[in-house]
């Protein structure tokens, strides 16, 4: 008995809405509203608790607090954790930490990760930037500073002047 593959199950969905007698041509979206509404199609529990993890997470990325100095400070940072499963093989996981009641050892594991993705960003950037200079048919030449210590001072400075 041959099983079906996710595509053959979707494509059949297709098949099932035309038969119908719903609206064709139609958008994926229109059939999709349609096959939960007639429950041709649910999402397994997997896919809704990493959906949901995905915008637990964006919000915590969004949370900020103000400091006793007046900065504006992300709240909550995660970091990477290896954990063994019983099978002996392993899994990483990104704890989430919240800044203000974190231990230090956290913290620190935190903002190293932070820092981390940080330069494979930059890595990625030059390689990007290398292979256009190399390759570009305007034979011209993009530079890119990766230093950053003008654009963090820059960024220190005061948006609004008293008195003014």
């Amino acid at each position: 008995m041959n099983k079906k593959t996710k595509a053959e199950f979707l494509q059949e969905v297709v098949v099932d809405y035309r038969a119908s007698g719903e609206t064709w041509p139609a958008t994926a979206k229109h059939i999709a509203a349609w096959a939960i509404q007639e429950g041709c199609w649910k999402p397994p529990a997997k896919n809704l608790i990493q959906l949901c993890a995905g915008e637990i997470a964006a919000a915590m990325r969004q949370e900020y607090f103000t400091d006793p100095q007046g900065r504006r400070v992300r709240k909550k940072h995660a970091y990477p954790e290896m954990q063994e499963l019983p099978d002996g093989n392993h899994e990483q996981l990104f704890l989430w930490i919240d800044v203000t009641d974190a231990s230090h050892e956290e913290v620190e594991m935190a903002f190293q990760y932070g820092r981390k993705l940080i330069v494979g960003d930059c890595k990625q950037l030059k390689t990007d930037v290398d292979s256009y200079n190399e390759n570009n048919k305007h034979g011209k030449y993009i530079e890119v500073s990766f230093s950053f210590v003008d654009d963090l001072a820059e960024a220190e400075q005061p948006t609004v002047y008293p008195g003014l």
